[in-house]
């Protein structure tokens, strides 16, 4: 004995796709979201690195804030510049090898972008300095002002 098949009308095979389609389609934003959510932010201050706990050897980020007076040490022969990068409240080590820019200077604002190494030392492959005397990051501002310590105008 058969049992009887009754055949599926067109609403309910449009219903059935567009069902299907919308789970697939939740289910690849959804996984998009969750691994570009660290990748969204511009770049991160001394003080919030140290909040999120970056993993040494993790993926490449920026790091940004002002340049700490008198921390500057460069190396004309070998390209190397090693400064510190704060945020007024935290301060992080950041070793470079290249073409240092030439609008880069200390007391002014800079992003950074490397990785962290196993002494917690900031592994720069780019600098970024600012492009004249009235510009700073707004990113780096805003870094400045949650802090409560900004000092611009």
């Amino acid at each position: 004995m058969s049992i009887p098949v009754r055949p599926v009308k067109k609403w309910q095979s449009r219903l059935i796709a567009f069902s299907v389609s919308a789970v697939l389609i939740s289910i690849g934003l959804s996984i998009i979201l969750k691994v570009f959510n660290d990748n969204i932010v511009f770049f991160y201050s001394p003080a919030e690195l140290k909040l999120k706990h970056h993993k040494i050897g993790d993926n490449f980020f920026r790091v940004g804030g002002l340049v700490k007076e008198g921390s500057v040490k460069s190396d004309t022969n070998t390209n190397s510049l090693e400064f510190i990068i704060t945020d007024l409240e935290s301060e992080l080590l950041i070793v470079y090898h290249g073409s240092i820019p030439s609008l880069f200077k200390e007391g002014q604002g800079a992003v950074a972008y490397g990785k962290l190494n196993h002494d917690g030392v900031f592994l720069a492959q780019e600098i970024l300095a600012k492009h004249d005397e009235n510009y700073m990051p707004r990113e780096v501002q805003n870094s400045l002002k949650k802090t409560g310590k900004w000092k611009g105008a």
